[in-house]
């Protein structure tokens, strides 16, 4: 029947050690600290930001709405706007002593805040050109008659949309072929 469990049990709070172990301890914890979080956020409708670092050096982040955000809202004298007023000059000011695997962890947060706002920057701007690559279809289909998209005349598209057409027709024959295959 295999060995009975020993149910929940009190822990001493001290450093873990061993690597293993130390790796499950760090997963389970991070995961019930995110959902606290996320919880706390759902129930009170306050803005959290968590920013989690793992021992293999890894980045965790949760925020709502965003961890960019609610740092931006409230930290902005540590965050600043421009690109020369980041965290890293705050840090360095004498008021605050942090070591430098401290700051290296803060820049690389802030590196990782600005990618990630550069590229919903770049997927808002790609959604807004396939928005008008899409109107532009359905006008040059609804022009020659034709009830649907995919049946417009592409002679009638220019140049910026029939790259855009042709991949929403790949779009479409995947889509159409994973569905017959099912």
């Amino acid at each position: 029947m295999g060995r009975p469990s020993r149910g929940r049990q009190r822990i001493e709070i001290r450093r873990i050690e061993e690597g293993g172990r130390l790796q499950v301890t760090f997963s389970k914890r991070k995961s019930g600290l995110q959902k606290k979080a996320a919880e706390l956020s759902l129930l009170c409708g306050s803005p959290v930001a968590v920013v989690i670092f793992s021992p293999g050096r890894k980045v965790f982040a949760l925020g709502t709405p965003s961890v960019d955000h609610v740092l931006r809202r409230h930290a902005p004298p540590v965050l600043g706007e421009g690109e020369e007023d980041g965290l890293l000059p705050a840090l360095q000011d004498g008021n605050v002593v942090m070591s430098s695997s401290a700051i290296a962890d803060r820049a690389e947060v802030e590196n990782i805040v600005r990618r990630t706002e550069e590229t919903k920057a770049r997927s808002v701007a790609e959604k807004a050109r396939m928005d008008a690559v899409g109107k532009a279809v359905r006008q040059a289909a609804a022009k020659a008659g034709r009830r649907f998209w995919w049946e417009a005349d592409s002679g009638e598209l220019g140049d910026a949309e029939l790259p855009g057409f042709a991949k929403a027709l790949r779009r479409l024959r995947v889509n159409l072929q994973r569905h017959l295959d099912s």
